[in-house]
């Protein structure tokens, strides 16, 4: 067993209260991750409470331990001794549920595979390499002994095929292949998760394409689009991320660099960006204040959208120009 896998499984054996928490605004990845580490945790005989800012997108209510996922509650009372941040670049990226903790825990661990993680924490388990974290932890679960069974496999499968667009993603390798196909083995649905993690949405995600390709514009390699609150509300879209819409754009042929902005109730900007090698939005988004992966990333902003949005966009442009001088050098 690797020095950080023994760690981590020492710190889960002594532990008592177990916390687990995921980013703001999950993404498939990140739901599968903070249950699969609930199953897991269950199986070692420990209990755990796992807190996720935003609720969980009903598509995904298919996974085990769903229902236990709860945003954070500033009653309550109880002291961990142990913090397992799953899929998150940095401490921001854990939220309120992070921030409003009664008192600090002790030891922290932080398993991810962002480019752009702070390796925060006293445990990092940070493998940039891997396709989503529920490869990572993969390996760390074999490594403790953890059966893979039917309820892991699902959580697992899902940050696999979720983050990696149905295996569609730079990235992927024979590893990725085999331990999906482990996965299946050991009883995960793809055919469910791919449909549910990937194609299925509410009618209000197609309302939210319909206002932001109106609003799209093309200028310089970068294709954006904004969506304000009001819009947001109109439609009862109450997600943080884009819908797939970023994704969309990021696919037209003459862009380089897609980025979807979206007004929150509070004002602040939640902001996607997406690109197509040799272009990397990582950088970008780390400098905007936010973080990700060379091809997926995003930030959140301060508003109003208007400003967000001139920032966004000559950053943006910035990015794509700086990019292509250096592909020329090459």
């Amino acid at each position: 067993m690797h020095p950080t896998e023994q760690a981590i499984l020492t710190a889960v054996q002594q532990a008592e209260n177990i916390l687990v928490i995921t980013h703001v605004g999950p993404d498939g990845d990140a739901l599968g991750s903070i249950t699969a580490m609930g199953v897991a945790l269950r199986q070692l005989g420990k209990k755990a409470t796992l807190l996720c800012d935003d609720g969980l997108p009903e598509r995904f209510n298919y996974l085990p331990m769903a229902r236990q996922v709860q945003p954070p509650n500033e009653k309550r009372l109880t002291s961990y001794d142990l913090l397992i941040a799953v899929d998150c670049g940095d401490e921001t990226r854990m939220g309120q549920s992070f921030a409003t903790l009664p008192t600090a825990v002790p030891t922290i661990i932080n398993i991810d595979h962002h480019v752009t993680n702070t390796y925060f924490g006293d445990i990092q388990l940070v493998v940039p390499e891997a396709v989503s974290a529920t490869e990572i932890l993969y390996d760390l679960f074999r490594a403790m002994g953890v059966t893979i069974t039917t309820d892991l496999a699902m959580c697992l499968l899902t940050g696999v095929v979720t983050d990696t667009l149905g295996f569609r993603t730079v990235g992927v390798t024979a590893k990725t292949l085999r331990i999906a196909s482990e996965l299946v083995d050991a009883g995960a649905d793809l055919p469910l998760i791919t449909t549910r993690g990937l194609s299925s949405h509410p009618y209000s995600t197609a309302q939210l394409w319909q206002l932001g390709l109106n609003n799209m514009r093309l200028e310089d390699g970068l294709i954006w689009t904004k969506i304000n609150n009001t819009q947001r509300e109109a439609i009862g879209y109450n997600n943080t991320s884009t819908g797939g819409l970023v994704n969309f754009l990021g696919n037209v042929n003459q862009a380089a660099i897609s980025a979807v902005l979206l007004e929150m109730d509070d004002g602040t900007v939640r902001v996607g960006f997406r690109c197509n090698p040799p272009y990397s939005v990582s950088e970008l988004a780390l400098n905007l204040g936010g973080g990700g992966h060379p091809l997926a990333a995003g930030c959140s902003l301060d508003g109003p959208l208007d400003k967000a949005e001139a920032l966004v966009v000559a950053m943006g442009k910035e990015t794509i120009r700086q990019q292509q001088s250096g592909f020329s050098e090459d």
